[in-house]
């Protein structure tokens, strides 16, 4: 059997560990979470690289053949690193930017996603490539992954980014953190059909079907 561990800092890594043993259930799935260093979102890539290094090292050594990291912020600005450092494959999860911006029928895109996402080279370089001449809303969601990890969901918060978004005239939403998973049905009923709403875990089940083939 083989096994791929899933990691994330908190909560969203769970919702791509569902996603993940559904779609395969031959695959031996193990979940590492860091809540005690919540949230992410607000971290410099040096003290990421410091918290999550160790953890992903812990993994392999517990027989992870991949690693699916879970948090956009991680992937957006320390995973070519990790890829120096640890042994084994890297799935990494980022914001769905080229699809949004293919998709898009108005001209305008918007990214929730966390302050460190948003600030990266990485999520700079993805609009850059695909996005140009898209106009881009990244409404502020710095306190969504709190009030998601603690079971505190703020709907009129969530309203306030949607129609942000809506108002603007952006037709695609991109969810750019796992977290915001947990509350995707509840985003996409205020938005209200009025716009597409995007998060990458289908995307990554088939790049990690595709690394597996790969495994001796």
């Amino acid at each position: 059997m083989r096994v791929v561990g899933v990691f994330d800092s908190g909560v969203g890594g769970l919702s791509v560990a569902n996603a993940l043993q559904k779609a395969l259930p031959g695959v031996k799935i193990i979940l590492r979470e860091d809540k005690d260093n919540l949230p992410y979102g607000n971290k410099t890539p040096d003290q990421l690289l410091n918290l999550v290094e160790p953890i992903l090292q812990q993994m392999v050594k517990a027989g992870c053949e991949v690693i699916v990291i879970a948090c956009n912020t991680v992937t957006t600005t320390i995973i070519g690193q990790l890829r120096l450092r640890i042994k084994v494959p890297l799935i990494g999860m980022e914001p769905m930017v080229k699809p949004a911006a293919q998709l898009t029928k108005t001209g305008c895109i918007a990214v929730f996603a966390t302050p460190t996402t948003l600030a990266s080279k990485r999520y700079g370089e993805l609009k850059e490539n695909f996005a140009e001449g898209i106009t881009v809303i990244e409404p502020d969601c710095s306190s969504w992954s709190y009030m998601i990890e603690n079971d505190q969901i703020n709907i009129n918060q969530i309203q306030k980014n949607v129609d942000e978004a809506i108002n603007s005239d952006a037709d695609v939403i991109v969810l750019g953190c796992t977290h915001y998973h947990w509350i995707e049905d509840t985003i996409s009923l205020l938005v209200n059909g009025k716009a597409l709403v995007l998060q990458p875990e289908k995307p990554v089940i088939e790049q990690l079907k595709k690394v597996l083939e790969q495994l001796p």
